[in-house]
């Protein structure tokens, strides 16, 4: 049986976690469970999983969420540093799901146990990629990528063979925009964004799916993740999302992972590795599919993409505050305080402005990250005056 516990287990990542280990309840008990303020999604789950602790990071709702514990015997905590505490208690497997730069520091307090963690927010491995591998080759920590794409990856990547490798080709769904004119986007609404054509995900995705900026950070995360040059990443757009990623060999050969449009079937993966579980999708019909499709993705009507391949090549201190800039802006898009191609401009302000030394540790990391979402909070300003 593998411990579990889940950062993030009332979103949509923990919750199809979820539901993959309470279909097997004899090979998954659960540690810990967390939430940000989600108190009666997250107290439910916890008596449902009999959960040993469960955890809020906004310690506000810690009084309520005892009140809903009350007498169940499960732990409680709120607060930054109990999300940490959480994430050492030495679960067998870490699901990271947090979303934004906030995962940082528990999934760093996972690794530091020497598990398995699987990353499902790209956050990490994004702002903090160098600092993160070397904490897990320190520790002996195994990182398993829950991404669609990564995850795709992986199951095609001869790890042994790398420089057998000659592309890695990320695949793109192009958003619910990808037909969409400059001028058409200028006028797209929240709902419009979050209104994604294949996949289910929470509103901050969604919304970096609408820019490709979702691609772009898989991009550079894909570079922390494979042994290959930046030039070997490529992205394609294909609108069916059945094709998750390819990797092309030097003799000609692609191999490719597909699958239904749905996170259980990588999160399965990675729970069950190096072994495989049964997961509840249908066998996927290649022939009600009938078609798929592939196109370049557009520089012009997608800059998002282009700053984040900027930013990979730059390298240093340049991702994570491509990342800091866009989870403001893109805050700031789903409080409809700016308009949906304003994001892309104002991460590529908060580039141009700020050119910090690479940071050396989870602090320095922390404080590029602060000071690009202060750059960036004055630009979201000025768009709204």
């Amino acid at each position: 049986m593998k411990t579990v516990t889940i950062l993030g287990a009332t979103g949509s990542i923990g919750t199809s976690t979820l539901d993959l280990i309470e279909r097997e309840p004899e090979n998954f008990q659960v540690l810990a469970l967390t939430a940000n303020c989600d108190v009666e999604k997250l107290a439910v789950a916890a008596i449902r999983t009999n959960a040993r602790r469960a955890v809020v990071a906004d310690e506000a709702c810690l009084h309520d969420l005892r009140a809903a514990l009350v007498g169940t015997g499960i732990e409680t905590a709120g607060g930054a540093q109990a999300l940490c505490e959480a994430a050492a208690m030495g679960a067998d497997v870490t699901m990271a799901a947090i979303v934004g730069c906030a995962g940082l520091e528990p999934v760093l307090a996972a690794i530091e146990q020497g598990g398995t963690i699987i990353l499902a927010n790209k956050e990490p491995l994004v702002s903090a990629g160098d600092v993160i591998l070397a904490a897990a080759a320190k520790h002996g920590a195994t990182l398993l990528p829950a991404d669609s794409e990564h995850n795709a990856i992986f199951q095609c990547f001869d790890s042994a063979r790398p420089h057998r490798v000659r592309r890695i080709i990320l695949t793109a769904s192009g958003g619910p925009f990808r037909d969409k004119t400059l001028e058409e986007m200028r006028h797209m609404t929240l709902e419009q964004a979050v209104a994604h054509p294949n996949w289910s995900m929470g509103a901050k995705i969604s919304v970096d799916s609408a820019t490709l900026m979702n691609k772009g950070l898989e991009l550079i995360e894909a570079a922390r993740l494979f042994p290959v040059a930046n030039h070997q990443l490529e992205v394609i757009v294909h609108r069916q999302s059945v094709i998750h990623s390819m990797v092309e060999y030097v003799d000609g050969s692609v191999l490719a992972q597909l699958g239904p449009p749905d996170m259980r079937t990588p999160i399965a993966y990675c729970l069950a590795w190096p072994d495989r579980m049964a997961a509840p999708m249908p066998p996927l019909d290649l022939v009600a599919i009938g078609r798929l499709d592939f196109e370049a993705p557009d520089p012009v009507r997608f800059p998002a993409l282009r700053l984040a391949r900027e930013a990979l090549e730059a390298g240093g201190a340049r991702p994570a505050i491509l990342n800091a800039a866009n989870e403001v802006a893109v805050a700031a898009f789903l409080e409809r305080r700016i308009g949906f191609l304003e994001i892309a401009a104002i991460v590529e302000d908060t580039l141009n402005c700020y050119d910090p030394a690479a940071p050396d540790s989870v602090e320095e990391v922390l404080v590029v990250d602060a000071e690009a979402r202060r750059l960036a909070g004055v630009r979201v300003k000025d768009c709204v005056a």
